[in-house]
C-alpha cells in the first residue's frame, strides 16, 4: 500500500473521480482484500447504491452479505456496527446525514468511544461512521455540521476531506484504523471538480494537516468544503497583494496543532473558518490554542467566521454560510 500525504503525490494507474466515486474507490479496495469489512446502511445496496451513490455497484460486486441495506433506525446500524467489531470485523456504517447522529449518538458516545477505555485497553472498536453534510437546499433537519460535538467526546476520530485525493486516502486510513472514526463528508463536495487518484489503495494520515497553498500575510485555517472557498479567497487576497496560507486540518481529531502554530507563528494573523456553528465551533477551540501558545506575537487576534447561532434555512440564495467575500473582507481587516 502506497502512502500519500499530499493532493497530486501519486504513483500507478489514476482515474478522474470526484469525491463520491473517491469513497467508493476507497470501500472496494478495502472490501476486495478483507472479508472482514462490512458496510451497513439505509438503501446502500443496489438498487440504489446508497442515497448519494457512495455505494454504488458494490453490493453487486461483494454480495449483500456484506454491504447490507437495513431498516431506518440509526441506532440499531451504530449499535450492530459495535457489536460486529467486537467479534472482528470492520464495519462501515452509514448514517444519512450528520444530523441523523443525534439519533445515535448513545451508540457513538457511550458505547463505541468508551468501550476500548472501559477494557483496559483489550476491546478495539474499528468502526467507521460515513456520514454527509448538506448544503443550503435540505433544510433545517438535514443541514447541520456537528463534528463539534463528535470532537467534545473522547475516543472518536474526526474526519474531513476537502478534494478527492484525501477522500480516499482518509477514508482507508479510517476503515484501517482500531478505533472508532467518523468521516464526514459535504454533498456539494462529492460531486465536485475531479482529480487524479489512484486506483490502488493508499493512505493519507490521520492527524496530519496539509498547505495547500502558502504564504506569508495571513493563515487561513479550515477544514471540508471550506478550503476550495478560503482557495478562492486567497487567489483574490493575492491580487491586493496579500498572500494568504491557507491550512486544511483533514482530520479534527486528532489535529495537527503543531502545523496550525507554525503556520500562525509566520504570519501573524489568522482567520479559522467552517461551516458548524461559530458560538462554541472548533474554530474556538483552535482560536483558544493558539493565543494559548502565541499570545504576544501575533499582530491580530484570531478571527473566527462560521454558521450563526439559528438553524440553517431552506433558502438557498441566504447568505447563511461564510462564502469568499466574507473571507476576503474579515482578511483586509486582519491585515489593515
Amino acid at each position: 500500500m502506497t502512502v500519500g500525504t499530499q493532493p497530486g503525490t501519486v504513483t500507478g494507474a489514476t482515474e478522474a473521480m470526484n469525491c463520491q466515486r473517491a469513497m467508493r474507490s476507497a470501500m472496494a479496495n478495502q472490501l476486495a482484500v478483507n472479508e472482514k469489512v462490512l458496510i451497513m446502511g439505509e438503501d446502500i445496496a443496489d438498487p440504489p447504491g446508497g442515497p448519494l451513490g457512495t455505494t454504488k455497484g458494490l453490493s453487486l460486486e461483494f454480495g449483500a452479505h456484506r454491504v447490507r441495506a437495513t431498516p431506518i433506525a440509526e441506532q440499531a446500524i451504530i449499535g450492530a456496527a459495535i457489536g460486529a467489531s467486537m467479534a472482528g470485523y470492520r464495519p462501515i456504517a452509514e448514517i444519512m446525514f450528520c444530523d441523523f447522529l443525534a439519533v445515535c449518538l448513545d451508540q457513538i458516545a457511550n458505547h463505541a468511544a468508551k468501550l476500548r477505555y472501559m477494557s483496559g485497553g483489550r476491546t478495539g472498536v474499528p468502526i467507521t461512521i460515513n456520514t454527509f453534510v448538506a448544503g443550503a437546499r435540505f433544510g433545517a433537519q438535514h443541514t447541520q455540521s456537528l463534528e463539534g460535538w463528535l470532537m467534545h467526546t473522547p475516543g472518536i476520530k474526526v474526519v474531513m476531506a476537502s478534494n478527492p485525493y484525501d477522500a480516499k486516502g482518509l477514508l482507508t486510513s479510517c476503515i484501517l484504523d482500531d478505533d472508532p472514526c467518523v468521516f464526514i463528508q459535504s454533498i456539494p463536495l462529492l460531486f465536485a471538480a475531479k482529480q487524479d487518484v489512484p486506483v490502488d489503495a493508499y493512505t493519507v494520515p490521520l492527524g496530519q494537516a496539509s498547505i495547500p497553498r502558502a504564504g506569508e500575510d495571513l493563515s487561513i485555517v479550515t477544514y471540508g468544503s471550506q478550503v476550495p472557498i478560503a482557495l478562492g479567497a486567497a487567489e483574490a487576497l493575492s491580487a491586493e497583494g496579500i498572500e494568504a496560507e491557507v491550512v486544511d486540518l483533514r482530520s479534527l481529531v486528532p489535529l495537527d496543532v503543531d502545523t496550525v502554530l507554525g503556520s500562525a507563528a509566520k504570519t501573524r494573523r489568522v482567520i479559522v473558518t467552517h461551516t458548524s456553528t461559530e458560538f462554541a465551533g472548533p474554530g474556538a477551540e483552535l482560536s483558544s490554542q493558539i493565543h494559548e501558545a502565541l499570545y504576544g506575537d501575533l499582530a491580530a487576534p484570531v478571527a473566527r467566521l462560521g454558521s450563526p447561532y439559528a438553524p440553517m434555512p431552506f433558502a438557498p440564495a441566504l447568505p447563511f454560510l461564510a462564502g469568499q467575500d466574507d473571507l476576503v473582507k474579515a482578511a483586509r481587516a486582519l491585515c489593515g
